[in-house]
């Protein structure tokens, strides 16, 4: 055949080419149409907001993102810019969200790559939705978020940012209360002239080299034996609400000695057909006898049911015997989405699992009591730098002879409190009947009906006062790595407490928590993760010998470690 040339036609390429005899032949095929160049206005950007997988949710939270665009877009016209939502209101939902994927990349084809693009959010959202316009969108991103308790717009701006630290997409980001203040003015017509913030990381440093001692030995002893006899994780799907940033990808994770056992929900819920009611009846009674109570009501669509909570023992129960059946060292459950249609919510079952003193469960023949005397990690929303975490810490905990019990927290909110900032901790799931000071400081409240249609008991409650380290594992420029920070829970008055937990979600957990030596602000520009893990010790010169040992270990196993504010012996 000769060489083939192409013609235009009404949208179809005919590709003329020369047959074996010399004769014309002619193929059409059917050539994409290039779409043409989006012109840039100049002095404007652009606003998208990504939303939740759940439309109830959404509506929910429109009223809130209506506020936060206009304060935005008050700024930005003071400034002299002009803003252009990617989106309008979708007159069938009420509300204009990125409500999915597919949505996220047909907004963004809308958009001049190389414009400037602000990411609103003033609600819990699905990074997913976003992530694959902001990968190739070329011009500066600027998200943006309230800080707001009612609405966690702050812990889905937590959870965007650590994804695109991950894809290593450079962004600028910035929050306020209503955005009346100076400093996020000031901000946001940095970002307006540069393109870029530049924040306050003073209180960050790495970790020089650690001289032997006890606890530094003990940290690398126990970093040797995880690389030499390895770990496995039970990771019951992944990839939860859109937190790209969650999923640790294997060539990473198998450096530190850490790999996964990929396990189906539909697994989970298949072994809570098989465990009996009595089985979870003497779950119930043995969290009874321990002095837990549950507010009951009779409307399940509603309020909290003991056969709810039934269900959510079976899951508990379940959850143990497919670890062993694995021989897991830590479990996580995605729950939303998917279970959540399924079955009440995961939070209590995953509560009981995180705590050393909880109901015994044995084997399915009944010989074997599963773990006994210990909590089995469990990590929440199948968070992978949850799972890392909470691994390290029980190794180094039990080893030092410490209550090893420790959860996740969503970095939630706070504000001020006679004379120092402290912040609002909260997470549905995953609190250890410990933290609160035990199982009789504990009650089950039913989930919010909104984003938990199947209900289910929390493990509500105020953790105690005392001595905590908390740090979060995470991904950057390639590699892993965990910051570390000492703080205190402090215990607030009855009625700042209520507040608090009146401004947020009273029906979940609170911790009230002091960082050392890290602002407000400081924290949400490093902060690479919606989740804090958080653990206490007895008192502060074992925090700070459990924090140099739990450095050791991660170091050992190849994480880069980052001091965050002040932290004594290091």
């Amino acid at each position: 055949m000769g060489e083939p040339r192409s013609d235009r036609n009404a949208g179809m390429d005919a590709c003329r080419l020369t047959g074996a005899r010399g004769e014309e032949l002619m193929v059409l095929y059917d050539y994409p149409t290039a779409e043409p160049r989006l012109e840039m206005p100049s002095r404007t950007a652009y606003l998208v907001a990504s939303g939740d997988l759940r439309e109830p949710a959404n509506v929910a939270g429109w009223p809130a993102q209506v506020e936060l665009e206009k304060n935005i877009t008050r700024i930005m016209t003071d400034l002299g810019w002009s803003v252009i939502r990617g989106n309008t209101t979708d007159p069938l939902t009420g509300h204009g969200f990125i409500s999915g994927q597919r949505m996220g990349l047909n907004v963004f084809a809308q958009i001049p790559p190389s414009a400037p693009l602000i990411v609103a959010e003033a609600v819990w959202q699905y990074s997913h939705h976003v992530l694959a316009g902001l990968r190739t969108h070329t011009g500066p991103i600027l998200t943006v978020a309230n800080f707001s308790g009612e609405w966690p717009g702050l812990v889905g701006l937590l959870g965007l940012n650590a994804s695109l630290t991950k894809m290593g997409r450079p962004y600028a980001s910035v929050w306020s209360v209503d955005f009346d203040d100076v400093w996020a003015r000031d901000r946001i017509d940095e970002w307006t002239l540069t393109g870029r913030i530049e924040h306050d990381f003073s209180h960050v440093r790495g970790l020089p080299d650690l001289p032997s001692s006890p606890e530094a030995d003990l940290g690398r002893a126990l970093g040797d034996q995880l690389l030499r006899e390895k770990a496995i994780i039970g990771v019951f799907d992944e990839g939860c609400m859109g937190m790209y940033n969650a999923i640790f990808d294997d060539e990473l994770l198998n450096q530190t000695g850490i790999y996964k056992e990929r396990l189906s929900q539909s697994a989970l819920y298949a072994e809570m057909l098989n465990v009996t009611d009595a089985e979870a009846d003497a779950a119930y009674d043995w969290l009874i006898e321990a002095g837990m109570t549950f507010v009951y009501g009779e409307d399940a669509a509603t309020e909290l049911t003991r056969d709810q909570v039934q269900w959510q023992l079976k899951m508990y129960i379940a959850a143990l015997r497919i670890a062993d059946d694995f021989g897991l060292d830590a479990v996580g459950i995605q729950y939303q989405q998917g279970l959540k249609d399924l079955t009440p919510a995961s939070d209590l079952a995953e509560g009981i699992l995180n705590t050393t003193d909880r109901p015994p469960v044995f084997s399915r023949d009944g010989k074997r009591e599963l773990h006994a005397g210990r909590a089995f990690p469990h990590f929440n929303e199948a968070d992978e730098g949850v799972a890392v975490d909470a691994l390290i810490t029980d190794r180094v905990w039990r080893a030092m002879g410490l209550v090893p019990d420790n959860t996740l927290h969503d970095v939630r909110w706070g504000e001020d409190y006679d004379g120092e900032f402290v912040w609002v901790y909260e997470i549905s799931g995953s609190v250890p009947a410990s933290h609160l000071g035990g199982w009789d400081k504990a009650e089950g409240w039913r989930q919010g009906h909104v984003f938990f249609p199947a209900g289910g008991s929390t493990i509500n409650g105020t953790s105690k006062p005392g001595e905590v380290v908390l740090s979060r594992v995470f991904i950057a420029d390639g590699i892993l790595q965990v910051d570390l920070l000492r703080g205190t829970v402090v215990e607030l008055p009855e009625k700042e407490t209520q507040r608090r937990k009146d401004a947020t979600n009273p029906e979940w957990p609170i911790a009230h928590v002091v960082l050392h030596d890290v602002s407000r602000d400081q924290f949400m520009a490093r902060h690479k993760a919606n989740h804090a893990q958080l653990v206490y010790a007895p008192d502060a010169d074992t925090a700070d010998k459990a924090l140099l040992a739990k450095a050791a270990m991660f170091e050992r196993i190849g994480i880069k470690v980052n001091l965050v504010g002040a932290i004594n012996g290091i």
